[in-house]
């Protein structure tokens, strides 16, 4: 079979973990996020701001995958953005949308200067990383604990070359929601400069007093709380289309990576459901359908659904693209010709085109573009 060359929509970094302590006073460093392992592997204490979340690893091996290798040794690039780039031409990866990695957990912070200091200081960081690579687009982490803040920081990480900030699913603190008009200030600069937000699933503030290591225990609980992950996303989109927030900034584009895709037709039917049939209780009244803003505005990746490709070539949402999450275990790292073999070789070549660069490539015109694949 010959190569795929596919964009990602969801890949992340790994944060070197002087990353706080050579960038911020030793009084904020040892509040930002930081991971430290049990001996055993399996178990891990997340500690941010004062708090502590204690956790199972990600993977049933603890730090290794089903084969005994560490993240590290099955992706040798994941701490080199160097080597990182072997990395992706041997799986077929072209450019990626590159998230934080324990950076996601800032949306814990709850101390606002902190989580402002905290967001520059990884924004400095990665910015060099995007650097690297004219195939590497990395996240603004956006600091929202106040709407002026975000975007404040907008503004500044698009002037040093970000084009996509990471926004967790819901604020942090008492703050309004994003279906809000508190948050145009953000929206503003986003729609002015460009922006693309980007939202990571399963990135909902936590609080340690609630926080049990999961949404669910018990019987199931691994796959429930996988599924339960997703709905942040489908939540954050639906709030900004319901509170007019693409009449207001129509130029704004929303990225949705790693919740996969075969959501987007269905919220938008519910969403135009809800809007004809119970119209004398919306507020505000829209100037289009919401499914129509979704359908626009609203980009969203996966990785293994195969359903997903048929939100696209059956269901007509044509902003759909696939996402490796690069290296993470869960991710497609190893075996992404296979997945993407057994995704899109039934798939007609323009729609195929359209998930594994195309969209991407609209959302990011400034990406060089991906080699021809091989059929």
């Amino acid at each position: 079979m010959g190569k795929i060359w596919a964009n990602s929509g969801d890949s992340h970094l790994i944060e070197p973990e002087d990353l706080f302590t050579t960038s911020l006073p030793a009084s904020l460093a040892e509040r930002m996020p930081r991971s430290v392992k049990d001996d055993d592997g399996r178990h891990e204490t997340i500690y941010v701001d004062g708090q502590e979340f204690r956790r199972r690893m990600p993977n049933s091996g603890g730090l290794t995958d089903e084969n005994g290798m560490t993240v590290a040794e099955r992706a040798p690039g994941a701490n080199d953005p160097h080597l990182r780039l072997t990395d992706l031409d041997q799986e077929g990866i072209w450019a990626e949308l590159i998230f934080p990695s324990i950076g996601i957990w800032s949306s814990s912070i709850r101390d606002r200067e902190l989580l402002k200091a905290g967001m520059e200081a990884i924004n400095n960081w990665s910015i060099g990383y995007q650097a690297i690579s004219p195939r590497y687009v990395c996240t603004a982490s956006i600091p929202l604990l106040d709407p002026a803040d975000a975007a404040a920081e907008i503004r500044r990480s698009s002037a040093l070359g970000f084009k996509a900030g990471f926004f967790s699913v819901s604020p942090p603190g008492d703050v309004d929601n994003f279906n809000s008009a508190v948050w145009d200030p953000a929206w503003a600069v986003c729609a002015d400069t460009g922006m693309v937000v980007a939202f990571h699933i399963g990135t909902e503030p936590l609080d340690a007093s609630q926080h049990t290591g999961g949404y669910f225990r018990g019987a199931g609980g691994a796959l429930m709380n996988y599924v339960e992950t997703t709905y942040g996303g489908q939540r954050a989109v639906t709030k900004m289309i319901a509170g007019g927030v693409f009449d207001r900034f129509p130029g704004v584009k929303v990225m949705v990576s790693e919740g996969g895709a075969t959501w987007g037709p269905f919220i938008a039917d519910r969403l135009d459901e809800a809007y004809r049939q119970h119209g004398s209780m919306v507020r505000p009244q829209l100037r289009r359908l919401p499914s129509e803003y979704l359908y626009e505005n609203v980009y969203a990746s996966f990785q293994h659904d195969r359903s997903a490709v048929k939100a696209m070539t059956a269901m007509g949402w044509n902003n759909v693209i696939w996402g490796s999450d690069y290296p993470h275990i869960e991710g497609t790292f190893g075996h992404s010709q296979k997945t993407l073999h057994e995704l899109f070789d039934d798939v007609d070549a323009a729609s195929r085109t359209r998930m594994t660069q195309g969209a991407f490539a609209e959302l990011f015109p400034d990406v060089p573009p991906a080699p021809r694949s091989e059929y």
